[in-house]
């Protein structure tokens, strides 16, 4: 099975990450910012990746840490459990209607981390989460796992609605890059590694 636990302790931040990339979209969250705990239980339901997390940090400072840090953990993890890449496709896109928001995804588990993220939001907190992080949150991802992560935000005025659909849709085409295809033999790339 393809699993993998990562622990990450600084002077800022406790965490615990568990993900099974063969799960159902299981999950049992506390990152102690009640947003990110649902964007994450987003993620996991739409993936099918399973997902527990336990997070402390210094939330009397900042949200940064956290925020950023459960980031890297999700993208070490991501690395971790995938070992060499065999049989899966590699490529994952979906596009994401939430109410009024439109949100384009697309993934590439190159081994290579670039993300691009085009996002403008009118508010500068949703619930417990300041939005600027949600950026810092999927580049620390995308490095962290070497992908290449693409998300763009088509349309929307709510940005709660922005930012859930810019979850699913990267629990979405996670999901498609991971799959496997027995026709596929090694790895998806000519050069022989990814």
């Amino acid at each position: 099975m393809r699993k993998a636990r990562i622990e990450r302790k600084t002077n800022e931040t406790e965490i615990e990450l568990e993900i099974n990339l063969d799960g159902t979209g299981q999950y049992e969250i506390d990152s102690k910012i009640g947003f990110l705990n649902h964007m994450l239980e987003l993620f996991s339901k739409q993936s099918l990746i399973d997902l527990n997390l336990k997070a402390k940090g210094d939330l009397e400072v900042d949200e940064h840490h956290t925020v950023e840090d459960i980031g890297i953990c999700l993208g070490q993890a991501l690395k971790k459990a995938l070992e060499e890449k065999k049989g899966i496709n590699r490529y994952g896109n979906a596009l994401i209607p939430m109410d009024e928001s439109l949100v384009l995804c697309a993934v590439d588990f190159s081994g290579r981390g670039y993300p691009v993220i085009k996002a403008e939001f009118e508010r500068e907190i949703v619930g417990d989460l300041p939005t600027e992080l949600v950026q810092d949150f999927f580049e620390a991802v995308a490095f962290n796992a070497g992908i290449n992560l693409y998300i763009k935000v088509l349309e929307g005025r709510n940005t709660h609605h922005k930012i859930e659909a810019m979850f699913k849709a990267f629990g979405r085409a996670v999901r498609m890059a991971l799959e496997t295809d027995e026709r596929v033999k090694g790895v998806p790339s000519t050069k022989g590694v990814l």
